[in-house]
């Protein structure tokens, strides 16, 4: 099994720079390093929350500083739920919309959130993804 400890949380924000947002984000892994043994499972973890955060950061708070970016994350029994909202207006994308083909950038990362979670919920700032632990 990928996890070895049935209950873990995290909750926390940064503020919109990249530089920030590396070291929140690589805090963020070292702990669930402890508890997840599946380095397949922490590689897609790693690819989820750089998605998201810096989607929040770029496209939400359009790299202002003075604006936060808020993650919960929390892994219960098989089962990791990912939450992040940002300080922006919001979207509006229905990921089954997408066209690889048109090449556009807009959309990619959430396309591949959408990828390698088992759920995705998009409402206006806030993402939530659900990914069950086999």
């Amino acid at each position: 099994m990928g996890v070895i400890q049935v209950y873990f949380r995290y909750q926390g924000s940064v503020c919109s720079d990249l530089e920030d947002i590396k070291n929140f984000i690589q805090d963020i892994l070292s702990r669930l390093e402890s508890i997840v043994n599946d380095e397949d499972l922490l590689f897609d973890l790693k690819l989820i929350l750089n998605e998201l955060v810096i989607n929040s950061v770029i496209h939400g708070n359009k790299c202002k500083r003075d604006k936060c970016v808020h993650l919960y994350m929390e892994v219960v029994k098989d089962t990791i739920r990912i939450e992040v909202s940002d300080e922006g207006q919001g979207i509006d994308f229905d990921i089954s919309s997408y066209d690889p083909e048109e090449l556009k950038c807009c959309g990619r990362g959430l396309v591949l959130v959408d990828g390698l979670s088992d759920e995705v919920y998009i409402d206006k700032n806030r993402v939530e993804v659900v990914k069950y632990i086999c």
